[in-house]
C-alpha cells in the first residue's frame, strides 16, 4: 500500500471523487486548490482532498473509495495518513458529511468527535436531492480532529 500526492491532472480521478461528492460542480469548487491524496494497493483503492481553510485549520473536502473495496481498511489508512501529515502543521481537521449512518460512525472511529452541523447545505447548494442509506442529506454535520488539546 502507498499513498501519494497528486499535483496535475486531478480530474482523472473524478469517478471516485463523484462517490463522496456526486456532483461535479461542487468537486470543481475544492478540486484544484485542495491537495489530492490517492491510495495505491494494486491499483486505486482511495482517494481523498484536503483543503485549507483558515490559518491553521484543514478540510477533509472528500474521501471515497472504489466500492468493491470499502471496509477493507483503506479509508481508515487514508484518514490516519491525513493526521500523521496535517497534525504537524494543523491545529484542527474538520470533515463535513451527511448526517448518514454510514458515515458519521466511520469518521468517529477514525478519531474525529462533533462540531457543528449548517442547517440545509445540501438542500441549498446541490441541484438535486442527495440519498445515503435511503435517506435524504439535508444539513451538512461537521466533525472535527483537535490536534491540540489531543
Amino acid at each position: 500500500m502507498e499513498i501519494k500526492r497528486v499535483y496535475s491532472h486531478k480530474k482523472a480521478f473524478l469517478d471516485l471523487l463523484l462517490l463522496a461528492d456526486e456532483q461535479e460542480s461542487m468537486i470543481d469548487r475544492y478540486l484544484e486548490q485542495g491537495e489530492l491524496f490517492v491510495l495505491y494497493d494494486q491499483g486505486v483503492k482511495t482517494v481523498c482532498v484536503v483543503v485549507k481553510v483558515q490559518e491553521r485549520v484543514y478540510e477533509i473536502k472528500n474521501l471515497a473509495t472504489d466500492p468493491s473495496f470499502q471496509g477493507k481498511g483503506y479509508g481508515k489508512a487514508m484518514v490516519e495518513y491525513i493526521f500523521q501529515l496535517y497534525q504537524k502543521i494543523a491545529d484542527y481537521l474538520l470533515v463535513g458529511t451527511g448526517d448518514s449512518p454510514l458515515t458519521i460512525p466511520f469518521y468517529e472511529k477514525c478519531g474525529f468527535s462533533y462540531s457543528h452541523r449548517v442547517p440545509n447545505f445540501f438542500v441549498d447548494f446541490y441541484d438535486h436531492p442527495i440519498y445515503e442509506a435511503g435517506k435524504q442529506l439535508i444539513d451538512m454535520v461537521y466533525l472535527k480532529k483537535d490536534f491540540v488539546s489531543g
